[in-house]
């Protein structure tokens, strides 16, 4: 399965902070917020990964996270001119895709709980072996803003809308999404919305309609939208309460690179050894 980071867009939510530098790589509590997103495909067991930007930013990613054997996967890069959707993310990554299945995070989508490795990893399984495809639904107090998923009594999709005026329930479908392979046709057949954007609701109602969309609710797992200025002093608070109180980092790269062994021993410490950054906390990942 491969992986696409989708951290483009105009960011217009967050100006001024956004005229002069990618909402992505605005600090969230001590790290850029592309490290999270990125953390969530390293722990599903994704290790080939795509991340789409715009022209003017792009190279501060790669600056940024190098080619990626730093932390044992593969980054590639990827040109997004224009934002026109979510669903082109898909058309623009068509060769990089290939015939496997793929996974789409959002770039400022924040995903944290003792659960969610877990359940990655069983969403990895789980599209590889059989032919629906999965998206994820969080309970919010006002559903209106977001795509919403309607389900039944027995947690199965029912409807899906993009910001409905009336919604049908309060669950919002998160950024991130597991598809077959076949979302490339689906993506490069739907037709723009009224805002001239391929919109990812289009392809999840289109899976819908042929009844293989699965979708599961996060329960125990937090989600975070850091799309405004207000989300993300929350997310930022958020991130340093739960690291000094547990005493361990959230989305560290390293020790995700280390305990999933897409790196060796040697490399954590040559790591270790390169810059003070992290250097104590990875060592006592070491030890332990």
């Amino acid at each position: 399965m491969k992986g696409i980071i989708l951290a483009g867009g105009l960011g217009t939510r967050l100006h001024p902070l956004t005229k002069i530098i990618s909402k992505q790589l605005l600090p969230v509590y001590n790290k850029p917020m592309i490290y999270y997103p990125l953390s969530t495909l390293m722990l599903a067991g994704i290790k080939d990964i795509l991340l789409i930007s715009t022209p003017k930013d792009l190279s501060k990613y790669e600056n940024l996270l190098g080619d990626g054997s730093r932390y044992g996967i593969k980054l590639s890069y990827l040109e997004q001119e224009y934002p026109r959707g979510i669903g082109e993310a898909f058309i623009l990554g068509k060769d990089f895709i290939g015939n496997d299945d793929v996974c789409l995070i959002l770039g400022d989508n924040i995903f944290y709980g003792k659960t969610l490795p877990g359940l990655l990893k069983k969403t990895f399984r789980e599209i590889k072996e059989n032919n629906y495809s999965k998206i994820f639904g969080y309970y919010v107090n006002m559903p209106e803003r977001y795509g919403v998923i309607e389900i039944d009594k027995e947690n199965k999709p029912v409807s899906i809308e993009e910001k409905p005026k009336n919604p049908k329930g309060n669950h919002a479908v998160v950024g991130l999404y597991f598809y077959k392979n076949d979302v490339i046709d689906i993506a490069s057949n739907i037709d723009p919305s009224s805002r001239g954007e391929l919109e990812i609701t289009s392809i999840n109602q289109k899976y819908l309609s042929e009844n293989r969309l699965k979708v599961e609710l996060l329960d125990s797992i937090f989600w975070l939208d850091t799309g405004t200025h207000d989300a993300l002093v929350e997310a930022s608070s958020f991130i340093k309460t739960i690291e000094n109180r547990e005493g361990k980092k959230i989305s560290c790269l390293e020790e995700i690179a280390y305990k999933y062994n897409y790196i060796s021993k040697d490399k954590l410490y040559s790591i270790i050894d390169s810059e003070e950054e992290n250097s104590n906390y990875l060592k006592k990942i070491i030890d332990c």
